[in-house]
C-alpha cells in the first residue's frame, strides 16, 4: 500500500511541474457597451465665468474663465450638503434627529424659512429647507449639529474644499452670505457638485423638489410653511434634476445646474450673470451643447469572467470580477461600436491574494485603445504545500 501511494504521489507532482510550465497566452471576448446620439456646434455662454463638465468622468467640456475666483452666493451651501451627506453616510447624524434651532441659527438673515430660536425640525426637514428654499437658517443649523459651532463647521468646510483639489476657494461662512475673503470659482464649484452627487446620489430626492409644506414646530403652535424650490432650471428644462442657486448683489446671479439624458448626466456652472434668465440661458446651452456632442459608453461589467487554473495552489480554480464599471467619454463625436477584450493568463500560480490584479479589460473604439479595467482575484488561494497534496491524494484514493 505504501509503495502504491508513493507512485500516486510521484505521478501527482509531475503533473503539478507539467502544468506550471505551461507558457502563459491570453484569450479574448468582445462584448459591445450603449452610446448616445451626437451632434451640433459650441454653446454660448454670455456669464463671465462658467464651466460644463461630464459628472461621471469628471471630464471639462467647456469653459469660460473657469478658474477666475468670484463671490458665489447660496451656491455656497453645495459644500455646506457635501458635509451633511457626509456625516449622514458616517452615522454621525440621521434623518430623523431632532434638531434644535439656536438664536445664532434664527437671526441669519437673507433667504430664511424664518426658524425659531429654540423651534424643533428634522435633518430632513432643514435638508428640505437648504436644497429647496435656499435657507440660510437652516443651514447654520445643520453646521451647529454637526461641528458645535458655524466656525468650526467653515473650517471643516475649507478642509475638504482643499482636499478636492479646489484652489481657487475659501469659505467664511456655510450658507453663502456675502463676506470679505469668501469666493470661489466655476471650476471648483463643479468639483464640488461632482463630489456631492455622484457620492451621495440622494441628495437628487431633495433638489428636483418643486413644492412642498414644512411644519413649524414653536412654543406658539405649529404652522405650516410652503417651500418653493429657488431653481427654475427645473421647470425649463426637462432633464434637469438640480443642484443649486445663489444670488447676491455681489455675486451676480449663479447656478450651480445638473441634467442627466439617457447614460449621461452633466453639470453646468454659471457665476456672475446679470439675470436668472440669463443664468438659465446659459446653463441650458451648455447643456443642449454637451447632449449633442458628447457620446458616453459605459460598460457595468455584469458579465461573469470564466474561473481560472490556479496551479500550486490548494484550490484549482479562482474566480474573477471586474475591479470596476467603465464609462469612457468620446467628446470628439466619432461614433462607432465599443468593443472589450479579456486579457488573461491560461493560468495562474500560487499563492493568490484577495484582489491581486490577474488581468484586464481593455476597451477598444474604432481602433483605438481608450481605456482598461483591472480583473481581481475574488479569493486568496495559499501554496499547495506536500503535506496539504499528500492529504488530497489520500482522500481521493480512499474515495
Amino acid at each position: 500500500m505504501k509503495v502504491g501511494l508513493k507512485r500516486h504521489f510521484s505521478v501527482f507532482l509531475a503533473l503539478l511541474l507539467l502544468l506550471c510550465a505551461l507558457p502563459l497566452t491570453t484569450y479574448a471576448t468582445e462584448i459591445s457597451a450603449s452610446d448616445t446620439e451626437s451632434a451640433g456646434s459650441a454653446p454660448s455662454v454670455t456669464s463671465p465665468s462658467a464651466l460644463l463638465m461630464d459628472a461621471a468622468t469628471g471630464t471639462i467640456l467647456y469653459e469660460k474663465n473657469s478658474t477666475e475666483e468670484r463671490p458665489l452666493a447660496s451656491v455656497t451651501k453645495i459644500m455646506t450638503l457635501l458635509l451633511i451627506f457626509q456625516a449622514l453616510e458616517a452615522g454621525q447624524i440621521h434623518f430623523e434627529d431632532t434638531v434644535t434651532i439656536s438664536e445664532h441659527a434664527a437671526s441669519m438673515g437673507g433667504s430664511q424659512v424664518y426658524l425659531e430660536p429654540n423651534e424643533t425640525q428634522t435633518v430632513e426637514t432643514l435638508i428640505k429647507c437648504i436644497t429647496v428654499a435656499s435657507a440660510n437658517d437652516a443651514c447654520v443649523a445643520m453646521a451647529e449639529l454637526i461641528s458645535g459651532s458655524e466656525d468650526t463647521f467653515v473650517q471643516k468646510m475649507n478642509e475638504t474644499a482643499a482636499s478636492l483639489g479646489m484652489t481657487h476657494t475659501n469659505f467664511v461662512n456655510c450658507c453663502g452670505l456675502d463676506a470679505d475673503n469668501h469666493y470661489s470659482c466655476a471650476n471648483d464649484i463643479a468639483l464640488m457638485s461632482r463630489e456631492l452627487t455622484v457620492n451621495h446620489p440622494t441628495v437628487f430626492d431633495y433638489t428636483k423638489i418643486w413644492q412642498e409644506d414644512i411644519i413649524h414646530h414653536t412654543a406658539r403652535g405649529d404652522s405650516a410653511f410652503t417651500l418653493s424650490n429657488t431653481n427654475h432650471l427645473l421647470k425649463q428644462y426637462p432633464y434637469a434634476t438640480g443642484l443649486k442657486t445663489g444670488f447676491t448683489s455681489k455675486a451676480g446671479f449663479c447656478l450651480s445646474a445638473t441634467a442627466a439624458k439617457d447614460s449621461l448626466s452633466l453639470i453646468a456652472v454659471v457665476m456672475g450673470a446679470t439675470s436668472s434668465k440669463e443664468r438659465i440661458a446659459d446653463v441650458k446651452s451648455m447643456f443642449d451643447w454637451g447632449f449633442a456632442n458628447c457620446r458616453v459608453y459605459t460598460d457595468e461589467n455584469q458579465d461573469i469572467i470564466p474561473d481560472i487554473l490556479v496551479s500550486r495552489g490548494r484550490q484549482s480554480q479562482l474566480p474573477l470580477r471586474y475591479e470596476s464599471a467603465f464609462h469612457y467619454l468620446d467628446i470628439k463625436n466619432t461614433g462607432g461600436e465599443l468593443k472589450k477584450k479579456l486579457e488573461l493568463p491560461d493560468h495562474v500560480e500560487a499563492p493568490i491574494q484577495k484582489d491581486d490584479v490577474i488581468g484586464k479589460a481593455v476597451y477598444i473604439l474604432n481602433g483605438e485603445n481608450v481605456g482598461s479595467v483591472n480583473i481581481l482575484a475574488v479569493d486568496s488561494i495559499p501554496l499547495l504545500t506536500l503535506k496539504n497534496a499528500w492529504v488530497q491524494i489520500v482522500s481521493r484514493f480512499f474515495i
